[in-house]
């Protein structure tokens, strides 16, 4: 093997290379007739392809260049392209090396099986305390293969916060999470935010429940989360001592999801995250002549009224200069799909505010409404 072949993979990896191809083998009895590697987050994963079959492996960066070298031993040529280049190396008969590099004219496209597998932003293999204890994961961080459903609820659940704290660039966050419960995600936001994403996290848990908020101080004291704490509170008339960045409402049941929204606009707080359930209130108020055919079957009348509290609640986020989206979402503590509220401040024109506030109104009036949220924003003279 030439000597000064090292020379050219210093070259070659000096550029960010996202994918590898090694081609042609020197003997036709070698048992890999190909072997591809495609850049992962921190590893580089490799394919190695017989006549019939392909085997998998995971190599480190800084181990790559030694190895490229070592592959190519037995094979003609490799070719390796970055998001701009393609890089070649072939041999001449008389083992000279033959080096090519050249532009793109197309943006490289990544494409296999292993490729689109679905990477989560809570990985597999890696120990999380409080998932081990959730019976999500193993002691050795493997998902147990009956919980899967909820690995992939939990991270999705993480993804949308993920999608929120991507754009706010915050170095510290203080979050006030109403109705914490056993409190299982808000140490998984915990260990998301301070681990995954080096943010410093103040998280304050409220619930009126003494003997679930003792458990989760004692597990926090457990996993080390130093600014987790858990207090017993009311959602409507709680008092922070801390700016907050961000309200989380999981399951707060029917109006009480309005008092997390009401305090979250009253708080000005940049995000808000909520998921409501138990959406009693209108269905108790909705009549419409016009109408009437919503309120004729029961099941129609609790979906519809259950659509247009959301929606309510949504406008009026937007009315108080929160862009908002409705999404759905499989909620870990029910079996039916959900709608997640993802509210985050900006700037919302007037005319928006105009727009939204006037849907509200011809909503309520035909509906005969008059919903929760709307009722503590006026009795606060904010509306």
């Amino acid at each position: 093997m030439p000597e000064n072949l090292p020379t050219y993979f210093e070259m070659i990896f000096k550029d960010e290379i996202e994918k590898i191809i090694f081609s042609n083998p020197r003997k036709s009895e070698d048992q890999y007739k190909k072997i591809t590697l495609i850049k992962k987050e921190n590893l580089y994963h490799i394919e190695k392809r017989t006549e019939k079959q392909a085997f998998h492996e995971n190599v480190e960066f800084d181990c790559i260049p030694e190895y490229c070298v070592q592959i190519l031993a037995g094979f003609k040529q490799m070719n390796a392209w970055s998001t701009t280049y393609e890089y070649s190396i072939r041999f001449s008969k008389k083992e000279k090396i033959l080096f090519n590099k050249k532009a793109l004219t197309q943006p490289l496209k990544i494409s296999t099986e292993h490729n689109r597998k679905k990477r989560y932003l809570l990985e597999e293999g890696i120990i999380i305390q409080p998932l081990v204890d959730m019976g999500i994961f193993s002691k050795e961080g493997k998902v147990i293969h009956s919980m899967y459903d909820k690995y992939k609820q939990i991270n999705k659940f993480i993804e949308i916060i993920d999608t929120v704290i991507e754009k706010s660039e915050l170095e510290s966050i203080n979050i006030i999470d109403f109705g914490c419960g056993k409190s299982y995600l808000t140490f998984v936001v915990y260990y998301y935010l301070t681990v995954l994403k080096n943010i410093k996290a103040n998280i304050i848990g409220l619930d009126l429940k003494e003997d679930v908020i003792v458990k989760c101080n004692n597990a926090a004291k457990k996993y080390g989360y130093d600014d987790l704490k858990f207090v017993i509170g009311n959602i409507n008339g709680y008092k922070p001592t801390i700016p907050v960045d961000m309200v989380i409402s999981l399951h707060a049941c029917d109006v009480a999801t309005d008092y997390a929204l009401y305090n979250a606009i009253c708080w000005n707080a940049k995000m808000i995250i909520s998921v409501p359930c138990c959406q009693h209130e209108l269905n108790q108020q909705l009549t419409s002549e016009e109408l009437a055919i919503f309120q004729r079957y029961g099941i129609v009348k609790e979906r519809v009224s259950a659509l247009m509290t959301d929606a309510i609640r949504a406008n009026l986020l937007e009315y108080f200069g929160y862009k908002t989206q409705l999404l759905e979402f499989v909620d870990f503590e029910h079996t039916p799909k959900n709608i997640l509220i993802r509210a985050i401040k900006t700037n919302i024109s007037a005319k928006q505010k105009s727009v939204v506030m006037n849907e509200i109104k011809s909503l309520t009036n035909c509906f005969n409404l008059n919903p929760k949220l709307f009722r503590l924003l006026e009795e606060s003279n904010m509306i």
